[in-house]
């Protein structure tokens, strides 16, 4: 019988089998697992650590309003601009922005560990020294300061073939009000859905028939659906407040607005217009 050289042998295995060929055959490897395993202990024991780590990741929305305009436009003449000024600002890390019909919304997210208050300052000077920047008909920016913690830790999507989106909207605040009650729940958000609303409908011969204008119609409603404080009376040592006024609860409270007098007799909404309640 033949037999190879040792050399050969090791030529076979490679570099990577005579290493772990010499670890299995020393003596030292299992004092160097025990080593590792005690620098591992001691790296757990004597590293410092937070029991409730606060990770700072400054946000900062920007809100701007431009009525009557497209999104298009708004994302040409107000997006994109300040996207633009926000990236020249230095620790920032992403800008996102949102164009919907007469509104803007930019967001600002700067680099982990950046100070908070020096980052809405940042933003600050910037928007003041281009102020001279915004374009007619576009409102002052809205600055609101956000945080790691404003990240929402659930999200729940209501969606039916049966019920519409007032009805799912209307569930969502019920379950929004019970999660309110869960203990170290700081805030809870409703997007989307339907709010219940009151639509008038004018009718111009209507309106014209009593010379009324569409104008003094909203001037009507908005005086109509106010509650005020009027003061105060004491009386056998009570102190009772004394309110005006109250707001509309349903469609015939708003059908029932006075909008004026015509011919010595009162003019109501319902007169010259069509209620519809969307409950």
């Amino acid at each position: 019988m033949n037999r190879q050289p040792h050399h050969d042998h090791d030529a076979a295995r490679g570099i990577a089998g005579r290493l772990a060929h010499s670890f299995v055959n020393s003596k030292l490897t299992p004092l160097l697992i025990v080593a590792s395993v005690l620098l591992g202990l001691f790296s757990v024991l004597l590293l410092p650590r937070e029991e409730e780590p606060q990770i700072r990741v400054p946000m900062i929305d920007l809100l701007v309003a431009m009525p009557g305009s497209s999104a298009q436009e708004v994302d040409n003449r107000v997006s994109s601009p300040i996207e633009r000024l926000m990236w020249e600002i230095p620790g920032v890390e992403y800008v996102y922005s949102t164009s919907s019909p007469g509104r803007s919304l930019v967001i600002v997210r700067f680099e982990v560990g950046q100070d908070i208050e020096r980052s809405l300052v940042k933003v600050q000077q910037k928007l003041q020294g281009n102020y001279d920047r915004i374009p007619s008909g576009v409102s002052a920016p809205l600055v609101k300061v956000r945080s790691i913690d404003d990240v929402p830790i659930l999200a729940l999507t209501f969606h039916s073939a049966l019920y519409d989106h007032m009805t799912l909207r209307r569930l969502a605040s019920e379950v929004a009000a019970r999660v309110k009650r869960i203990p170290e729940v700081a805030e809870t958000r409703i997007i989307g859905g339907l709010r219940r609303s009151v639509r008038v409908q004018l009718d111009p011969a209507k309106l014209a028939s009593r010379s009324l204008s569409p104008t003094e119609v909203m001037g009507a409603l908005r005086q109509a659906n106010d509650q005020r404080s009027a003061g105060s009376l004491t009386m056998r040592d009570t102190d009772l407040i004394v309110q005006t006024g109250a707001f509309f609860e349903n469609a015939r409270d708003v059908g029932n607005t006075v909008l004026g007098v015509y011919q010595g007799l009162p003019v109501y909404l319902r007169d010259v217009a069509k209620i519809v309640d969307d409950a």
